[in-house]
């Protein structure tokens, strides 16, 4: 099994057009308000003191199968374009550093007030690309048995506050907003239990959290950058939750109308409506009021500006470039010693004039040598076995639960049947980046990893390096999926110093194995005396005009 990743969220839903009115919250609360207001709260033991408002009982379940993760589909399709959602470009600065947190916007609001309608139209008018949608109703808490008992007979209060896990819920936007991988529960409601299988969701650019409990939770506010309150009039999303029980659900008219005159009003009343005094914003009549997400557009744009550092791709690597200069290469590098053979095989794969069916020749060479060095490093451990002739024989075994090797795509792949015909049954991964051709940043794109890679030992293979940034991403977004930074392997047939360096001083536990290293990078980052574009030569296509020695399906540093 593999966790595979296209980075989009997105979730369509029946549109209400309403009006245009947006409602600006002049009453801020401070963190001493909000502490008081949770002091007087009620309901609930002990963890109940971080909640809020007040808190009380009698309140039945809503009926729901499983809850839905807005991690998919992978694209949020509009009638204008399609939008690559869910996973920020994993993009850290020279010191291995995050150069960034996520924005945070959380929205509240009542059952079928609009939240995921107003969820959709700000990421639509937003024009960013990597934007996580998440839902408190991944978050409910798994019942005891005894509490299993009273939601089947509709005695389990599925409104109140203790009803959700709010601790995993901080902790998962936490590493969100960090740009961590995470996984979300999936909520079955016909067993009141999560599911084996959770999703995995990448931080971004922007999140927006949704949820009736949305404000409840002291700790949740603080990772709030922005907080709104989708307010729409009980009509309305009494109209809604008819549309959506009749017809999705099969349910009576006279049910619905009873569960919600006795179950969902009173709990809106209670526990929801009162943290309308925390938003920053109240809008109106939900998704139908352009002119709120418009302002709200607005404000998350000149945000988003002002906590934008200039780690732009150029700038960064001017910056990679100075940091290193006339320092000694970094012991954590190791170069396949230059034989007459090794040597010889570079001559022809380095020389402009060889045929594409010898390049790919002494390269799948290079590279199987190159492996094997690779496989040096790793960990072993005495054996004895028998042989034939019934004689002890002490040997060495791998000491380590599993190898996987991961490839940076395209031409990183290329040393897959190297690794495979030395490692068998190794486990493959495989990371895509890409550079955004109007901000020259590096952006994640796509990313297959197999389950529980954060127990292995880490090929990471690539086959040239010259700044390193992508090769400083890579190893980011295997950190960020908890693999030791002490059992990844960073391998690449060539490497100019200054990739060597930045590599090394980012993160100092990687090993890096090459088969040669070159000392100069000229001004559009190129390898000198290089080796050219080794995608393009390997599969037959023709180079960008402004392609990089670490150059994928487009240009990227």
């Amino acid at each position: 099994m593999s966790e595979e990743t296209f980075y989009g969220c997105g979730k369509d839903v029946n549109l209400f057009q309403e009006g245009h009115i947006i409602g600006m919250n002049k009453e801020k609360k401070t963190s001493k308000e909000i502490d008081e207001t949770t002091k007087t709260g009620g309901g609930g033991e002990g963890s109940l003191d971080r909640l809020l408002p007040s808190v009380s009982t009698g309140l039945s379940p809503r009926k729901r199968t499983t809850s839905q993760c807005k991690s998919e589909p992978p694209l949020l399709r509009t009638s204008k374009r399609t939008i690559y959602t869910a996973g920020r470009p994993p993009w850290y600065n020279e010191h291995g550093t995050q150069s960034k947190d996520a924005f945070v916007i959380g929205l509240c609001g009542g059952s079928a007030s609009g939240k995921t309608t107003v969820a959709r139209k700000i990421i639509e008018a937003l024009d960013v690309p990597w934007v996580v949608l998440l839902s408190m109703d991944s978050f409910y808490k798994v019942l005891s048995p005894e509490q299993q008992i009273k939601a089947a007979s509709n005695d389990y209060n599925f409104d109140h506050p203790d009803a959700f896990d709010f601790d995993l819920l901080t902790h998962t936007l936490r590493k969100l907003k960090q740009g961590k991988s995470v996984k979300i529960p999936v909520y079955d409601f016909t067993t009141h239990g999560r599911q084996k299988d959770w999703k995995t969701v990448y931080g971004a650019s922007v999140i927006i959290f949704e949820g009736i409990m949305s404000f409840a939770d002291k700790e949740l506010l603080k990772l709030l950058d922005m907080k709104l309150f989708v307010d729409t009039d009980s009509d309305i999303r009494l109209v809604r939750r008819l549309r959506r029980d009749i017809s999705e659900r099969g349910r009576e008219i006279e049910g619905v109308i009873k569960q919600y005159n006795k179950f969902v009003k009173p709990a809106f009343e209670q526990y929801i409506e009162p943290t309308m005094r925390l938003a920053d914003i109240v809008v109106p009549r939900g998704g139908g009021n352009m002119v709120a997400i418009d302002l709200i557009v607005q404000h998350v744009h000149s945000q988003l500006e002002e906590v934008r550092e200039v780690t732009y791709t150029h700038t960064l690597m001017a910056a990679l470039a100075s940091a290193h200069q006339a320092q000694p290469l970094p012991e954590t590098l190791s170069v396949l010693e230059s034989t007459p053979q090794v040597r010889g095989m570079h001559t022809i794969i380095r020389n402009k004039e060889t045929s594409r069916d010898e390049f790919i020749f002494y390269s799948k060479r290079l590279m199987r040598l190159l492996i094997e060095r690779a496989l040096s490093f790793l960990p072993s451990q005495v054996h004895v076995v028998q042989t034939p002739q019934g004689e002890d024989y002490e040997g060495r075994t791998f000491h380590g639960k599993r190898i996987t090797g991961v490839s940076i795509l395209r031409a990183g792949e290329t040393m897959e049947p190297a690794l495979r015909a030395v490692c068998k049954d190794v486990r493959i991964g495989k990371i895509l980046i890409q550079t955004n051709q109007d901000t020259g940043e590096p952006e994640l794109h796509y990313l297959r990893l197999p389950k529980d890679i954060s127990e292995d030992h880490v090929i990471l293979m690539d086959c040239t390096v010259s700044t390193g940034a992508a090769a400083m991403m890579a190893v980011r977004v295997l950190l960020d999926h908890d693999v030791q930074e002490d059992k990844i392997l960073l391998v690449s047939l060539l490497m100019a110093e200054m990739g060597i360096h930045s590599v090394a001083y980012a993160f100092p536990q990687v090993k890096i194995i090459t088969t040669a290293v070159d000392k100069k990078v000229n001004d559009l980052f190129h390898i000198i005396p290089g080796i050219g574009n080794f995608g393009d030569r390997y599969f037959g296509t023709d180079p960008p005009p402004d392609w990089s020695d670490e150059d994928i399906d487009e240009p990227s540093y």
